[in-house]
């Protein structure tokens, strides 16, 4: 959801099947076996069983009709390939739609660390395999159909739910501690020790009405990350009147910002 690209879409041939380079498939590869290394003790419970149920592939990158047919048999999702970046209308119209949104390229290795686009390894591997979660998948649609009848001046404050849940989220309960859930952190082996490990982010209870006064920025580690107690949080907040929370967030007032300016590009 931005306005630029540095990578060109993959696109489907007339089956729906993507062609990949052998360095592609092998990138793919790389990511998957060091971030599976990362995560034992890191991810969540549930984010590691339903990467168990999803079954990636190691060797290649998986095609996305062979994930959609693990979604649909536990909650009726599935994946759909698109160009690198798409606007909101367009991403909320698919979640609503219980069509998840993935970037078809995957990135140059001088981008192995970090990348501020999200690809088909941050896409499938970080976000698909929680889809197969009934409430996380609920909630991830009821923020769709929030979205596709939102006010454009609505949506970026919108964005914000998603950004410090799906894609950013922690969790925290007795039996584990403190794991990670969300997409950019799990799919992120320098965030996922930032995010847990680091004593310089805040870690903050979840509430709804704070995450939606919370700005952010997308090119650094979070200085803030939400934390809930459960997936069920999720699933209560998917039956809120979410349009309704943001007007609320409004007339209660915007945090100020817990990072730096972004500095301007210079020619």
């Amino acid at each position: 959801m931005g306005k630029g690209t540095n990578y060109v879409a993959k696109v489907p041939d007339e089956n729906g099947y993507i062609h990949y380079t052998d360095e592609e498939h092998q990138v793919w590869h790389e990511l998957i076996t060091r971030q599976k290394k990362v995560l034992p003790g890191r991810a969540c419970a549930e984010y590691i069983a339903a990467l168990d149920r999803l079954d990636l592939p190691e060797n290649r990158v998986p095609q996305c009709e062979d994930v959609s047919r693990v979604l649909r048999a536990h909650t009726g999702w599935e994946v759909a390939p698109v160009p690198a970046l798409i606007n909101f209308t367009d991403f909320f119209n698919l979640l609503a739609s219980k069509r998840f949104p993935a970037a078809s390229f995957i990135r140059r290795r001088d981008e192995m660390e970090y990348l501020q686009e999200p690809d088909i390894f941050h896409e499938i591997f970080g976000h698909t395999p929680l889809l197969t979660d009934p409430r996380f998948a609920a909630f991830t649609h009821a923020y769709g159909k929030a979205g596709a009848a939102a006010r454009k001046e609505d949506r970026p404050m919108l964005a914000r739910l998603y950004w410090f849940t799906v894609e950013f989220g922690l969790i925290h309960r007795p039996d584990e501690g403190l794991r990670t859930y969300g997409a950019g952190v799990v799919s992120s082996s320098g965030e996922t020790t930032y995010a847990l490990e680091s004593p310089e982010p805040q870690r903050k209870p979840f509430d709804p009405l704070d995450v939606l006064r919370t700005p952010y920025r997308i090119d650094i580690y979070q200085p803030i990350y939400f934390v809930i107690e459960s997936f069920d949080t999720l699933f209560e907040v998917a039956q809120m009147d979410l349009l309704g929370l943001i007007e609320q967030a409004r007339k209660m007032g915007m945090h100020p910002p817990a990072f730096p300016p972004k500095e301007a590009a210079t020619a």
